[in-house]
C-alpha cells in the first residue's frame, strides 16, 4: 500500500487533510511537533487521538529549538496574543504576518517531515495549509508549497509530494468536508491562547468558529 506523512498538529485543518490523505488510500503515518507553543500540550493530546482514529503510526518530535528563535506570540509568553483582530477578515493575507507568526515554521516542519517519509519509504507528505482563509502567514501559501516542493525534490532525488488538498479552501468548507469524512472534531484543538478553553478571541479560534457557522455545524469544542 502506497503510504503518506501527515503532519498533524491536532487541528482541525490538519486533521481534515489526514482524512483525505486516507481516503485516498493512502497508509497514514502522522507527525506532530512539539516547539513550547502555549497549548502544546493539548494539541498533542489531539494528535494522538487523531492517529488513533486514522489507525496511524504516530512521530512526536521535539523541535523545542523553534522557541529559542523567538519572535512569535505563540512561544514568547512577553508578547501578547491578537484578540478580535479587524485585519482578520479584511484581507488579513496581504498585510504583514500577525505576531503568531512562527518565523518559516513550515519550512523547518517540512524539511524535517521529509526526512522521515524518505526514510519510511512515503510517496507523499500531507499538510493542513490554507492560504484563502487563514491569519495570512507566508508559508503557508501556494507559491511557498510549490517552490517547497520543487527544493524538496531536489534535495532528496525523489519525486516526493508534497499535498495540501485544503489549501484554496474556506474554514466552513473545510468542516463540511471533514464532516462527510467523519472527522471526530471534538479530538482537534485551535486556540492560540489557552489549553483548557478556547479564548473565543484569537484568530484561529474567530476563524474556526467562523467555520462552523458557515458550515451550519455547532462546534464540539465550543
Amino acid at each position: 500500500m502506497k503510504k503518506a506523512l501527515c503532519v498533524i498538529s491536532g487541528g482541525m485543518d490538519s486533521a481534515v487533510a489526514a482524512a483525505i490523505a486516507r481516503r485516498e488510500g493512502y497508509e497514514i503515518l502522522g507527525l506532530h511537533f512539539d516547539y513550547k507553543q502555549r497549548t502544546q500540550s493539548r494539541e498533542r493530546q489531539c494528535f494522538y487521538d487523531i492517529c488513533s482514529d486514522l489507525g496511524a503510526k504516530s512521530f512526536v518530535f521535539d523541535a523545542s529549538f523553534i522557541a529559542g528563535i523567538g519572535g512569535s506570540a505563540l512561544t514568547d509568553l512577553s508578547l501578547e496574543v491578537p484578540k478580535n483582530r479587524k485585519e482578520l477578515f479584511e484581507g488579513a493575507k496581504n498585510s504583514e504576518p500577525p505576531i503568531t507568526y512562527v518565523p518559516f515554521r513550515n519550512g523547518i516542519f517540512l524539511s524535517i517531515a521529509v526526512a522521515l517519509a524518505q526514510k519510511e519509504g512515503c510517496e507523499a507528505v500531507f499538510l493542513g495549509l490554507v492560504e484563502e482563509d487563514g491569519s495570512g502567514y507566508p508559508d503557508c501559501s501556494a507559491d511557498f508549497l510549490a517552490k517547497m516542493t520543487a527544493a524538496i525534490q531536489s534535495g532528496t532525488g525523489t519525486k516526493t509530494q508534497l499535498i495540501a488538498p485544503l489549501i484554496a479552501k474556506n474554514k466552513g468548507q473545510i468542516v463540511k468536508i471533514g464532516t462527510e469524512l467523519g472527522v471526530d472534531f471534538s479530538h482537534t484543538y485551535s486556540c492560540y491562547e489557552s489549553d483548557s478553553k478556547p479564548c473565543g478571541a484569537c484568530d484561529s479560534c474567530k476563524l474556526r468558529a467562523r467555520g462552523f457557522a458557515a458550515a451550519g455545524i455547532k462546534d464540539p469544542v465550543s
